[in-house]
Parts: C-alpha cells; sequence; structure tokens
C-alpha cells in the first residue's frame, strides 16, 4: 500500500468490518493499554537508533486507539488500514492526522516486516502531531 494513499471505505465495509455490539469496558481497557504503551514512548530517549521504535509505539498507541474508536461505534475491523479509513471519513476536518497516521502505520510496517529503519526526521518533524492525533482520539472516545 502507498504511504499517502487511504483505503476506500466501501471496500472496508464490504470486505473488513462486522457489526458488534459495544462493549464499554472492553473500550475502557483498551483505552488503558495505549496510555501505558504511551508511558514508555514518552520516555524513550530520541536517537538515531531509537527514532523507530518511537514511531513504533506511537502508531500502535494510535492504532489501539482507534480500535477503541471503532468499536465504540459498534464495529470491529480485520484490517488495520480500515481504522484509518473509518476516521479520515468520520473526521474530515482531521484529513491531515489521518494522512500522517496512514503515513505512520506505512512506516512501522516497512520496519516491521523489511527492517527498515524510520527516518528520524520523520519522529522529529511530526511528533508533536503524534501527541495531538493521541489527544484528538481520546477526545472522540469519550
Amino acid at each position: 500500500m502507498n504511504e499517502n494513499r487511504i483505503m476506500n471505505w466501501s471496500e472496508c465495509k464490504r470486505d473488513f468490518i462486522r457489526l458488534v455490539e459495544i462493549d464499554n469496558e472492553r473500550v475502557e481497557s483498551m483505552k488503558k493499554m495505549a496510555m501505558e504503551r504511551l508511558e514508555i514512548a514518552r520516555k524513550m530517549k530520541p536517537s538515531s537508533n531509537h527514532a523507530s521504535f518511537i514511531v513504533e509505539n506511537y502508531y500502535e498507541v494510535i492504532k489501539e486507539l482507534l480500535t477503541a474508536y471503532l468499536l465504540k461505534n459498534k464495529m470491529r475491523s480485520k484490517n488495520h488500514q480500515c481504522l484509518i479509513s473509518f476516521f479520515h471519513l468520520k473526521n474530515p476536518n482531521h484529513e491531515r492526522e489521518a494522512f500522517l497516521i496512514s503515513q505512520m502505520s506505512f512506516f512501522r510496517n516497512r520496519l516491521e516486516y523489511y527492517g527498515e529503519k524510520i527516518p528520524t526526521i520523520f519522529y522529529e518533524t511530526n511528533k508533536d502531531e503524534f501527541e495531538n492525533i493521541i489527544k484528538i482520539l481520546l477526545e472522540l472516545i469519550k
């Protein structure tokens, strides 16, 4: 998948989304785990050796919050790209953030599956935005 493309929601609905009951306990548990992971990401010292893992942790926090957001809207997804697609669909005023999450996903997958480091400049340029996205998602999950 191209780092600048957000998956089509129709494709997500057709192939990867299923309807579920809202499970507020699970939503809260996911939120709590995301916040614990966030603590770890914030404590990591940025360096050219650690930037990849910091971005990876931030992406995992955001992915967990997106999963909780989808669950809060009575859905589950078998595809992480659909989490981003749903966020983009429901929050058109946060298009820039949706594209950044998509880019994080791309870099995280390159790290995970190909052993490619995430550019340190990507972390340095976007670290405040990562925090902002988390704040937005926490507000949406309330």
